[in-house]
């Protein structure tokens, strides 16, 4: 494919299941945040170079500031069925977020764009506007990471400043970049941050540590439906300005 020809506002390269990203444009274009995966086990050496891979994202003065919990097979059934479970019986308030990720006031264009891409996934699932359980039930997916193998809870010591914040950001999406070049497929989690009172109990993760995300990763399901949804994206034009060209 012609990459020069496509046009990364209007969305990501057509998805086919299973495919290998062969340079790093093809990795960004095909990189999309599913929903749905198979169950089958990705090897703990592909796992471990995706993240020697990632490994390689900038930070500042290399503090490399990042922590990664990986798990699979019994560890990962045993973590979601907890989450899975608290989340269906008291939902996402009895857990006391630890930092905002979202705004608390929202305002354009950021609330046309959230609602934009939330009602275009629920359109994949036919769920309706109002239909709460419905909603309640595909939120809850987060907590068995989509059916995907293998869960990363991403962390991050409390007390470093917002620059670190950025660096694990970058590694973050560098996993998933370098994820593409196995042919396998992520979804980045900003729900699983709300569950940290889980993950620290089944985890055991300090609490020096603030649990910023998790991915999931895996085979895509290939015929699922939510794994159709295309992304826009606002045009350079719109977000950069050039000076002195």
């Amino acid at each position: 494919m012609d990459f020069s020809s496509h046009d990364p506002s209007k969305g990501a390269l057509p998805f086919v299941a299973g495919s290998r990203a062969r340079t790093i444009e093809e990795a960004i274009l095909s990189r999309r945040s599913l929903r749905a995966f198979r169950p089958d086990p990705v090897p703990r050496e592909t796992v471990e170079r995706i993240l020697a891979l990632a490994s390689r994202a900038p930070s500042g003065t290399n503090i490399q500031p990042w922590h990664v919990t990986v798990v699979a097979g019994e560890a990962r059934a045993r973590l979601t069925r907890a989450m899975y479970a608290e989340f269906m019986e008291h939902g996402e308030e009895a857990w006391k977020r630890e930092f905002e990720y979202y705004p608390v006031k929202w305002r354009e264009p950021y609330l046309s764009r959230r609602r934009k891409i939330g009602w275009d996934l629920y359109g994949l699932l036919g769920i309706g506007k109002g239909e709460r359980e419905r909603t309640h039930r595909q939120h809850a997916r987060n907590y068995l990471f989509f059916d995907a193998p293998v869960g990363l809870v991403v962390t991050l010591e409390r007390d470093l400043p917002v620059g670190a914040w950025l660096d694990t950001g970058m590694f973050v999406q560098t996993v998933m970049l370098a994820a593409r070049a196995f042919g396998l497929d992520t979804c980045p989690q900003a729900a699983i941050a709300s569950a940290h009172p889980v993950l620290r109990r089944e985890l055991e993760i300090p609490a020096e540590q603030v649990v910023v995300c998790g991915i999931s990763l895996g085979y895509a399901h290939a015929d699922a439906a939510e794994n159709m949804l295309v992304t826009e994206r606002e045009p350079v034009a719109r977000f950069a300005r050039f000076m002195g060209f």
